[in-house]
Order: C-alpha cells, then structure tokens, then sequence
C-alpha cells in the first residue's frame, strides 16, 4: 500500500471542498445578502424614520423618554441601549423581578394618576430584547388622559391617533395588535406643532 496515495486522495478532496466553501460562503453568501438588503433597501439600512428633513430614531428600536407630553415605551433591562440588548434573564417568581415590576408599578401610577383600570403587563415589563418600539393599544389608551393634558389636547383626538396608529396582527393572526410608540409621538408632535 502507497502512503502517498492513500494521504493525497483525502487531502485533495479537503482542498476541494475548502474552494467550494470559500466561494459559496465568502463570495455567493455575501452577494445575496447585499442584492437582498438593496432590494429592501429601507430595512436594510434600519428602517430610519424621518421627521422634517431629519432623522429621529428607527421604527425598529425603542427611545425612552420621560416627558409627559409623549407615550412612553416599554421598560427596558438595558435602558434602551441597542449595543447590549436583551432582557433580565430574571423568573416572573424571582425577588429581584417583583421588586422591579413593583417599582415599575408604583412610577406608572404616579405618572399616569387619571388612568382608568388596571396597569397594562407591557408597562412594567421589559421585552425580551429591551429594544422593542411596540406598545400594546391599552398601554397607549392608559397613558391617554396624561398625554392628552399635558399636550393641551382633547383626549378623544389623541385617541384617534392611536387608533390610527394601531398595527393588528401580523398577517392577520399572528401576535397582537400593537402601536409603534416612535412613530405614534411623531404623529402627536405634528398635531401639536411642536418638534419631538
């Protein structure tokens, strides 16, 4: 039996399979990828939103924000920061977690005094990201009173603004309805003519 022979047969066929990789993963891969993010060209570059000539945010990330005159978005375990999402990793029974979602409670009151009915979940819970630019429709409607007042508008006209701005489930029947907080202050900034 030749040494040679029975090392260059599987050598060579490694030496093959590397050059078949290395174009389909460093060549092929790639420009589908780029082809695929041109054809989509607003979601490839983070779906951006602009306001006035100017860009304000993503209609993919949260910004948080304290200011009564806006809706707020969700809690986030890493404060709404896009370089370390995620969530707390935290059991809904775990100490640490109560207490948040206990403090998390009591702010949401405090902010919201003239909201009817219980606290939304989504108020005092971060999302699995920490990023998500969604709220739910009865999150929106409890933090409705609040805004309202402190933009000086009549509730029922920043209610149609979150019904306008209410997405239902995606294709229909997955997940639930959701309001895209970002944009929904853009909307309200315009109404009231002031800059977000």
């Amino acid at each position: 039996m030749n040494v040679n022979s029975s090392l260059t047969r599987p050598l060579l066929a490694a030496v093959r399979m590397l050059l078949v990789m290395t174009v389909v993963l460093g060549v092929l891969y790639p420009a589908a990828v780029l082809l695929a993010g041109r054809a989509l060209p607003a979601r490839a570059d983070g779906s951006v939103v602009h306001h006035d000539g100017r860009a304000v945010g993503s209609a993919l990330f949260s910004q948080e924000t304290t200011d009564p005159r806006w809706f707020h978005p969700r809690p986030s375990a890493t404060d709404h920061d896009g370089a370390s999402s995620g969530g707390s990793n935290l059991g809904t029974r775990e100490p640490a977690q109560l207490e948040v979602v206990r403090e998390r409670l009591a702010a949401v009151r405090q902010e919201n005094p003239d909201a009817a009915g219980p606290v939304p979940p989504d108020a005092v819970t971060a999302s699995g990201s920490g990023l998500d630019p969604h709220i739910s429709p009865e999150y929106a409607e409890y933090q409705l009173p609040r805004v309202a007042a402190a933009n000086d508008l009549p509730v029922e006209q920043v209610r149609a603004l979150v019904e306008e701005h209410t997405d239902g489930p995606s294709l229909g029947f997955v997940g639930a309805p959701r309001v895209n907080v970002l944009l929904l202050n853009l909307a309200l900034a315009d109404a009231v003519g002031t800059d977000r």
